[in-house]
């Protein structure tokens, strides 16, 4: 039991920064965090330092591989890497148009890192990398704050996930080569799609830059829904992931893990630094969420709070920045009523959304068929237009809702 006790403590204290000359084990010689950088990493977005990886074959463009400054939950500095990918295409001569990829759940280690294997992203998205490459955008992959550096990642944590991916647009402009404009998009998937929706709730916090547009694919939101749909789920491990995320993020006094996890469940919070999706569930797969978790957390006042700090579905305000929302119609992991409950929050707030549910798509497989579409409504953002009138043709019977103004 002293064990785990010492093993919470240091989940709670977790800022996911990193020692001077330090890096998290299993990590190769460049994640090491340069002393001047561990102690004062310099404002958000700062570029800290980055690596010519080179050319991908089968991939339009140069990649690098970039350390740069954000921030935590608690406006603290933080550290955080991730990958540029720059067109080989020659630049415009306000440079190219960025998109900000923010990646969905693949764990919470800090090997789970995407700038790991630049060559495969993220198997979601891999095949679609050149026709974003393609159309002159640059892409630039957040890493997210616990993922390439010391974690574990603060998981489903919105604010901390969206600064990170708009900060890496700070950093790629600081980064000569990559020839970066100050305009950009945002598009993420699942975990991600979370992220671009808080991205949108905070365009003022780069003001210089310029944000254009964002695609959340199947955001997790209305997050009690979320909670029973999951709980009987193959999926249920992410509840417990959450758990921890939050833990590590506002820390053990407003998180505290005692009051929703299990002795059991306390005591396998450290595997979730040993590997990454597949490890974690197939750990955890053979444990029921009772077996691990032993209140609703829904119920409880200090958990409650945190959870609607981070559910798109509680957002007060609209963003000026249009946002398009799709969605598989046979998603397993989102319920797609939830994403109708978030359009129709948004929407009765006044902010620009359209909501795409391609019939027959799962979580996953929806992302080839709204690629295409998702392409033409970036398309029209980028050049300054309306994506009013972009409707969806990666499928028939696709089903729209807009509020559009």
């Amino acid at each position: 039991m002293v064990a785990v006790v010492a093993a919470l403590v240091t989940l709670g204290a977790c800022s996911s920064s990193a020692s001077p000359g330090t890096r998290p084990a299993g990590l190769p010689a460049w994640y090491d965090v340069p002393p001047s950088a561990a102690t004062h990493p310099g404002s958000p977005g700062t570029l800290i330092k980055y690596q010519k990886v080179g050319t991908v074959p089968g991939l339009h463009a140069t990649v690098y591989r970039v350390m740069y400054a954000s921030e935590t939950v608690h406006q603290t500095p933080s550290v955080v890497t991730g990958l540029v990918y720059v067109p080989l295409a020659p630049p415009p001569s306000a440079g190219y148009p960025v998109v900000s990829w923010a990646h969905g759940t693949n764990g919470m280690a800090p090997t789970c890192a995407p700038s790991l294997t630049p060559a495969t992203l993220s198997s979601d998205i891999d095949a679609f990398r050149n026709d974003l490459l393609d159309k002159g955008w640059e892409l630039v992959a957040s890493d997210y704050q616990g993922e390439g550096t010391t974690g574990p990642l603060p998981y489903l944590v919105g604010s901390v996930a969206a600064q990170n991916t708009i900060d890496i647009v700070r950093a790629a402009r600081q980064l000569k080569a990559a020839h970066a404009s100050s305009t950009y998009a945002v598009w993420g998937h699942s975990e991600g799609g979370q992220t671009a929706v808080f991205a949108d709730q905070i365009p003022k916090y780069a003001p210089e830059l310029q944000l254009v547009g964002v695609v959340a694919g199947a955001p997790p939101s209305q997050f009690n829904l979320i909670y029973k749909f999951l709980t009987t789920s193959p999926y249920r491990f992410y509840l417990f992931m959450a758990s921890v995320g939050y833990n590590v993020a506002y820390g053990n006094q407003a998180a505290p893990l005692d009051q929703v996890l299990t002795p059991l469940g306390q005591s396998m919070t450290p595997l979730l630094e040993d590997g990454c999706f597949d490890y974690l569930q197939q750990t955890l797969d053979k444990y029921t969420l009772a077996q691990l978790t032993k209140a609703d957390p829904f119920i409880l006042p200090a958990w409650r709070v945190l959870l609607a700090e981070n559910d798109p579905g509680e957002v007060t305000t609209a963003s000026s920045v249009p946002l398009l929302i799709v969605q598989g119609g046979s998603d397993e992991q989102i319920p797609v009523a939830s994403t109708a409950l978030l359009t129709q929050h948004l929407c009765g707030l006044g902010q620009v959304v359209q909501r795409w549910i391609y019939p027959g798509q799962n979580h996953d497989s929806v992302i080839r068929y709204y690629v295409p579409d998702m392409l033409r409504w970036l398309t029209a953002r980028f050049g300054g237009q309306s994506a009013a009138g972009v409707t969806p043709s990666g499928e028939p019977g696709v089903q729209t809702t807009p509020c559009t103004k």
